[in-house]
């Protein structure tokens, strides 16, 4: 015969389990349980072990750690009319729970949105050159932005990062050509101050060999000596008279002297 007893016990067994599993929660060291009782907001408790009291008082869990958040990608308008696509990721972090909890409905999705928007605002308030070249500023006042809205909802923002600025295959073009012209540019003006240089100093060398007629013989020398190295080719030459004028001077005075003696 069936024992009603047997199933009485079981079923207050149960209902007990299921009070006890009700009453009875655990809160990790990063998160906070925010109590309602009745619907009313008494308190947070945490970390470990937190007591409730079943189907009167309700527990709702805030992690407190630091949230990486990606950014989906937005096409925007710089302030120069520059169609250009940018993405972000954002770190925040709770550290007011009971705002998190009582002042918006999902903290999360809000900074998210919120993120979104001030990204699409602050790259239209800024150029091109802005947004390639000084990226840190831009980071900085989205993050300015961003925190202050999120400050209500007990939401820090820690650091905001434009990761990808993609721009139209034109404009890319566009700017490979004025790179490339600004590299020319710059390799031209060197060429030209290189050559200015060497233009100073050989007049400076000539204005030195120009007070002492010997030092353009003896370089005269030097040059025939250093293509007379070059033994697969044939080399006509002018010979300067300069060079001569010496050696016919000092033959004169020769000259000379026999017939004194």
């Amino acid at each position: 015969m069936f024992d009603l007893g047997w199933v009485l016990y079981l079923f207050v067994g149960l209902i007990v389990l299921t009070v006890l599993s009700s009453a009875i929660k655990i809160v990790q060291e990063y998160e906070r349980a925010g109590i309602f009782r009745l619907g009313r907001f008494v308190g947070l408790r945490g970390p470990g072990l937190v007591l409730i009291i079943p189907f009167i008082e309700r527990a709702r869990k805030v992690d407190l750690r630091v949230v990486t958040m990606d950014v989906p990608q937005q096409e925007c308008i710089t302030l120069d009319n520059v169609t250009v696509t940018v993405d972000a990721v954002v770190y925040f972090r709770v550290v007011a729970p009971d705002d998190a909890i009582l002042k918006v409905l999902d903290y999360a999705k809000a900074t998210s949105l919120l993120a979104q928007t001030t990204l699409r605002n602050v790259v239209g308030q800024s150029e091109l050159d802005e947004l390639l070249a000084h990226r840190d500023r831009l980071n900085e006042k989205i993050q300015t932005v961003v925190d202050e809205g999120t400050n209500p909802w007990g939401v820090k923002v820690s650091l905001v990062e434009v990761k990808d600025v993609q721009l139209p295959e034109s404009m890319q073009r566009s700017m490979a050509a004025q790179a490339e012209a600004e590299r020319d540019r710059r390799a031209k003006v060197v060429h030209a101050e290189g050559e200015a240089q060497a233009a100073e100093k050989l007049a400076q060398a000539a204005k030195i060999i120009g007070t002492q007629p010997a030092a353009i013989q003896l370089r005269y020398l030097q040059a025939m000596t250093a293509i007379a190295t070059e033994k697969t080719n044939t080399i006509l030459f002018p010979l300067p008279m300069d060079l001569l004028r010496a050696f016919v001077e000092q033959r004169q005075e020769d000259k000379k002297e026999d017939k004194k003696k």
